[in-house]
């Protein structure tokens, strides 16, 4: 009985050998990035040592790395441990970015669980609370810090702070090429495209230097480095170079070597240069980004672009294709893209717009007015490109009083000079000149009241008065031109009220003519003479004095000795004696004049030959053809008509040839 034990501390022995093993091969194939080939070692180790935490987690790391998602899930919520942290970037990884930030709370205060919460917020559009986390991450623990950091910041609209944070760093913007990189874009978004060029290029030279010290091939150098290409290219579009942008994107594209984001990209930008010059072409390649499915989402991006694009982007893909879905006619597939567009953007002002457009396209003008001045009532604080959409539409539908109303509701710019001449206008073509007055009121009040450099309070009351004046009101009219005299001391004032006091005090208006100065060269015009006369004489005579005088007397000289020729005749012709008048169709063909008569056809040529009772072949041919001409005889005759001319045209050529 004493060999029982033994046998059992041989079996223990031999299971604890066994696990080292498997943890040197789970190790190797690590290292080898065999993610596959881990997961089968986790599994052989969980099920020697169940509950193994070290073997979860080399589990769900290996499935994570294979992009095996859902299985990495599916261990994390079998797992007896807590692998929260793995659960939301597999969620994050999935696009779930709600759950994924449910996820980690709790799990903040670490350096890992700050990234990720700081990537999640980025994809959720949050780019400021994303940024401020990043600006709390310690800068000794991570490396290259600084890339992320300057991608936020520029996805956040916080462009001006960018040179700041390299300046704190203590990093130069040519430090990596995905720094430049970053680095340029935020110069782009505030419009130094000269300088965000020359920092592309420099980004460009850097990362060939440094992938091809990293012995990558060719290819794969391209592939790395095409964001950078297609950035150039659209810096080059913006600044007027079409044909190098154009020949930019087109060579990225045939050639292949980019990653999906840039090539959709670039695509995107060739459509937009392009326009409705090739519009089959442009929905064929657009056909490949935007995939229809039955779920949900009725359009998403094909090859995981939703994820690797921002929202931007993505809703000029979207835009594109519905603009060239309107060129081409295809009202349905518009109509239905459109439809989907509010669930895929929500909160955008772009569906809207884009809805408005069908219905203009479909000349539903008043429909498009309804659903803009809809959004514009309830999103009062970002309406202002609707409001300015809604005002296009309505001129151009001819509803001058709501262009005119959309105008006048935007805050921003109702009161500049601009806005209040086109108000003005429409107010008029309405018919609505209290209106139009009310308009220059107000804005005459608000410049006044207005404490700016650029202060347009001179232009806006000149055209209010000359407006008054215009429709008859002369008091008030009169009124603005004496303050503008008084406080501007204006000419073209002055010459305004002179012309308004003129209609009901003329004393006021020969006081406030004296205070213009004298035109020279008008000392010497008596104004009665000149009245009496038919027409104003040049009195002081310069040294070209007298000239139209001469040429007036050179012309008439010239009248004089004009002398009518006699018309030359042909030799033989009598012109008292002239003859019948020549044919007036003598330069027709003889066919296509009226006295023309077809020859008789020779009937002989149609006796019949042969036995009695026998048909020539000739007509029973021509009753066939006739029994299968069409119903209409008039269409037939003019087509043999035309048939014929052509023959007879030819031969009357030859004719006159001879």
């Amino acid at each position: 009985m004493a060999p029982k034990p033994k046998a059992k501390a041989t079996s223990a022995t031999t299971a604890a050998i066994s696990i080292e093993d498997l943890f040197a091969n789970l190790n190797r194939h690590i290292q080898r990035s065999e993610y596959e080939q881990a997961v089968k070692v986790s599994d052989q180790l969980l099920a020697a040592a169940p509950g193994d935490e070290d073997a979860i987690r080399c589990k769900v790391v290996a499935l994570v790395k294979a992009d095996c998602i859902d299985e990495a899930l599916a261990a994390i919520k079998k797992a007896s441990v807590d692998l929260s942290f793995f659960k939301a970037y597999c969620l994050y990884r999935q696009n779930k970015l709600a759950e994924a930030l449910q996820s980690l709370k709790g799990k903040e205060g670490s350096t890992e669980s700050m990234l990720l919460e700081s990537q999640i917020l980025y994809r959720l559009g949050k780019m400021g609370a994303s940024v401020d986390i990043y600006q709390m991450l310690p800068k000794s623990t991570i490396d290259s810090l600084e890339i992320n950091l300057v991608a936020g910041l520029v996805s956040a609209g916080r462009t001006s702070e960018v040179q700041g944070t390299l300046d704190s760093l203590r990093v130069k913007a040519t430090s990596s090429f995905e720094l430049a990189y970053n680095t340029a874009c935020s110069l782009i978004e505030r419009e130094q495209y000269k300088e965000a060029e020359q920092l592309l290029l420099s980004a460009r030279r850097i990362g060939q230097e440094t992938l091809m010290e990293e012995n990558l091939a060719d290819d794969d150098v391209e592939i790395e480095l095409a964001p950078i290409a297609v950035q150039i290219a659209y810096v080059q579009q913006i600044l007027g170079n079409t044909q190098e942008a154009v020949a930019s994107y087109t060579d990225l594209i045939k050639r292949n070597f980019a990653d999906e984001s840039s090539l959709a990209v670039a695509v995107n930008n060739l459509i937009a240069i392009k326009g409705p010059k090739d519009v089959s072409d442009g929905l064929r390649k657009l056909d490949k980004l935007i995939e229809k499915s039955d779920g949900p989402e009725k359009f998403q991006l094909a090859r995981g672009l939703d994820l690797k694009l921002s929202q931007k982007q993505r809703e000029a893909i979207y835009t594109n294709r519905v603009l060239l879905l309107l060129h081409s006619n295809k009202m349905d597939q518009a109509r239905e893209l459109v439809g989907a567009l509010p669930g895929i953007f929500p909160g955008s002002l772009m569906p809207v717009l884009l809805q408005a457009a069908v219905h203009v396209r479909e000349n539903k003008a008043a429909k498009a007015e309804e659903i803009l001045g809809q959004y514009a009532d309830k999103f009062p604080d970002r309406s202002k490109v609707i409001l300015l959409s809604r005002a296009q539409v309505a001129a151009a539908a001819g509803h001058p009083q709501i262009a005119a109303d959309s105008l006048a509701k935007i805050p921003d710019i109702q009161h500049k000079p601009a806005t209040v001449a086109t108000i003005v206008s429409l107010k008029e073509r309405a018919g609505d000149i209290d209106g139009a007055d009310a308009v220059f009121d107000s804005a005459v009040k608000w410049w006044s009241n207005a404490m700016t450099e650029d202060n347009k309070l001179n232009t806006i009351m000149q055209e209010a008065a000359a407006f008054k004046l215009r429709h008859g009101r002369k008091e008030e009219a009169a009124h603005l031109y004496e303050q503008l005299v008084k406080s501007h001391g204006s000419i073209e004032a002055l010459v305004g009220l002179i012309q308004t006091a003129a209609y009901g005090d003329i004393e006021k208006a020969e006081a406030y003519e004296k205070q213009l100065k004298p035109l020279p060269g008008l000392k010497a015009i008596d104004v009665d003479s000149l009245e009496k006369t038919s027409g104003a004489k040049n009195t002081e005579k310069g040294p070209n004095g007298g000239a139209t005088e001469t040429y007036e007397a050179k012309s008439k000289d010239k009248a004089k000795k004009k002398r009518k020729r006699k018309p030359k005749y042909p030799k033989g012709f009598d012109p008292t004696n002239p003859g019948p008048p020549p044919d007036p169709e003598r330069w027709l063909p003889k066919r296509e004049r009226s006295s023309y008569r077809p020859k008789r056809k020779d009937k002989r040529a149609a006796q019949i030959r042969g036995s009695q009772g026998a048909v020539a072949k000739e007509a029973a041919s021509s009753s066939d053809t006739k029994s299968n001409q069409p119903a209409n005889p008039k269409g037939a005759s003019q087509n043999a008509g035309t048939v014929q001319s052509k023959g007879s045209s030819k031969s009357s050529r030859k004719k006159l040839r001879k």
